[in-house]
């Protein structure tokens, strides 16, 4: 049974919050590139707005997701807890690469050129990071070979970096979305036109979304337990890997 202080509390309408604020973030990205923008194809002038609604699903909505899982998921098993955890990012990671892919093969075929803004670059960086991050944190925590030591002194600095690719990838995003309304509207954006409004709210919510997360994450209440079979679970790891138990330190 929970204690008092590791109760969820609230935490039931956050995540719910969260839901709502991120629905509506793709909802209304398709809505701005439905409406003003033409809508979404492959092969046509449209290819480009593939990439801003695949960015949103992946790098924002999914990842923010996935972050959430050890809040939600607080009573599964955490091996399954983990796959979750780690599935939501493939997922995130897969639509992100369509989205990289669609952008930097319509600038060839228009020939643009590549990765000369701030926002190309702060992109280009969390993909990178996001990509780093899955594979050293499968390494550590999916793969049975590393060790009780070395999972307990990264995962402080896993959980942080989690966090910060989160919070880079909205960044990046509101950079986007501002770049795309300069380059479409010019002069016109400070006329308050309808397109110019939308893309603000979608900022807003953007920034919302990354705040409950952040939120969410950050409150020690609200962290996953530690149930006793999985604490037993951990001492007969450190023993068959590093030779001693877990009290002998």
């Amino acid at each position: 049974m929970e204690s008092a202080s590791s109760a969820p509390g609230a935490l039931p309408y956050y995540v719910a919050l969260s839901q709502l604020l991120g629905l509506s973030v793709v909802a209304m990205t398709g809505a701005w590139l439905g409406v003003y923008r033409g809508g979404i194809a492959w092969e046509s002038a449209l290819q480009f707005n593939v990439h801003p609604l695949c960015m949103v699903i992946g790098l924002i909505f999914l990842q923010g997701d996935a972050l959430l899982v050890y809040r939600v998921f607080r009573k599964e098993p955490k091996r399954t807890t983990k796959i979750v955890h780690g599935l939501l990012h493939v997922f995130a990671f897969v639509i992100a690469l369509v989205g990289l892919v669609a952008v930097f093969d319509y600038h060839k075929k228009k020939g643009y050129q590549d990765l000369y803004s701030l926002h190309s670059w702060c992109g280009l960086l969390v993909f990178i990071l996001y990509l780093v991050q899955w594979l050293v944190g499968f390494g550590f925590f999916l793969f049975p070979g590393a060790s009780f030591s070395l999972r307990s002194r990264y995962r402080p600095q896993h959980v942080f970096l989690g966090a910060a690719i989160f919070l880079l990838s909205v960044g990046t995003a509101l950079l986007g979305l501002k770049e795309a309304l300069l380059f479409e509207l010019g002069t016109r954006y400070s006329a308050f036109v309808p397109e110019g409004v939308l893309a603000n709210a979608l900022g807003l919510l953007l920034a919302g979304f990354a705040a409950v997360v952040l939120y969410i994450l950050t409150r020690a209440a609200w962290q996953r337990p530690a149930r006793a079979e999985e604490q037993a679970l951990s001492m007969d790891f450190k023993t068959l890997t590093e030779g001693d138990s877990p009290g002998s330190q």
